[in-house]
């Protein structure tokens, strides 16, 4: 695992690194529309590709940013067993920050829900 980021915040650092979540409807990219990259907050890693974000309906998975695939194998996937579910949890390739958790989805074009923390992501846009 790559060192922490000394540029983190707070909230970044519990949620990458203790496996927090944050608040619902709170993330700077639940809305984000802008065409680009979306990568890892504390090592820079490419994770997700705008093109695969959606505005998911999801009861229960509404109030984070929503993607539909990963780019090239960027995450790494765990069976979470915590708070009395088991889950997929979804990790940094490079550095095994938490960016969140996978789900079925019957909105998804994959049939997938990428649920995801936006403190776990930084935007790098596309370049015209």
């Amino acid at each position: 695992m790559n060192q922490q980021n000394p540029d983190l915040s707070d909230e970044q650092k519990e949620v990458l690194f203790s496996k927090g979540t944050e608040y619902p409807g709170t993330g700077k990219f639940l809305n984000h529309s802008e065409t680009g990259t979306y990568t890892c907050a504390n090592c820079g890693h490419e994770l997700f590709s705008s093109k695969d974000k959606y505005d998911s309906r999801q009861p229960g998975l509404i109030g984070w940013p929503s993607f539909s695939a990963e780019m090239n194998d960027s995450l790494d996937h765990k069976i979470d067993y915590s708070h009395g579910m088991i889950r997929d949890e979804i990790t940094c390739a490079n550095c095994g920050g938490h960016i969140g958790h996978v789900f079925d989805a019957d909105d998804s074009t994959s049939g997938k829900h990428y649920c995801v923390n936006s403190v776990s992501l930084d935007f790098k846009p596309d370049r015209e």
